[in-house]
Order: structure tokens, then sequence, then C-alpha cells
């Protein structure tokens, strides 16, 4: 049977990869959300149209420090994980925590 270790390995790993591509769709959001409200704005849209935009804006933008939160818990998680079960270093999984660990780094900047 497999080592339960390596299956919160896993598991803690698959956490971080998540929380790194939500916290990267929340940023593209906002991106796109600012362009549309800009757009709107220059066309002349109905004011209450825009602020219904801004609302989305708003709640994407205060989405993108939560979201960046969890991800440094569950950053801190794993690499504390894999610090404390090094004896697994030689695990296919181990070296892919340290894979996603590498890329979140990016994202915690």
């Amino acid at each position: 049977m497999a080592d339960p270790r390596i299956r919160q390995i896993k598991i803690k790993t698959g956490v971080v990869k998540r929380l790194t591509k939500e916290k990267s769709m929340y940023e593209k959001e906002v991106e796109t959300q600012e362009a549309r409200v800009n757009k709107m704005k220059a066309e002349g849209v109905d004011e209450h149209d825009v602020r219904k935009q801004m609302e989305v804006l708003q709640e994407s933008r205060v989405m993108i420090p939560d979201t960046k939160k969890r991800l440094r818990t569950a950053y801190d998680e794993l690499e504390q994980t894999l610090q404390r079960e090094s004896d697994l270093s030689g695990a296919e999984e181990f070296g892919q925590a340290k894979e996603i660990l590498e890329a979140a780094q990016t994202a915690l900047a």
C-alpha cells in the first residue's frame, strides 16, 4: 500500500496549484473588467450599468488579497510538509510538489 504521506503531499500540492491558478484568474478578470468599465464610460453608457460593472470589478479586486492569503497558507503548509518528509525526496510526487512551489512563488511576490 502506498505511503499516506505521499497522499498528503499530493493533496497539498493540488491546493497550491489550484489557488495559484485562482489568483491568476482574478487578476485577469480585474484587467478585463477595468477595460469594460472604461469602454462603457467612453461610450456614454447609462450610469446605472456602469455602476453595476464597477461593483463586479470591486468584487474581483477584493478576492485577490483573500486568495493570496489562502495561497500563502497552503504554500507554507506544503513547504513544511516537504521539509518534514524529506526522506521521500525520491518520489515523483515530491518533485512535482517542489515544481508547484517554485511556480507559486511568482504569484506570492
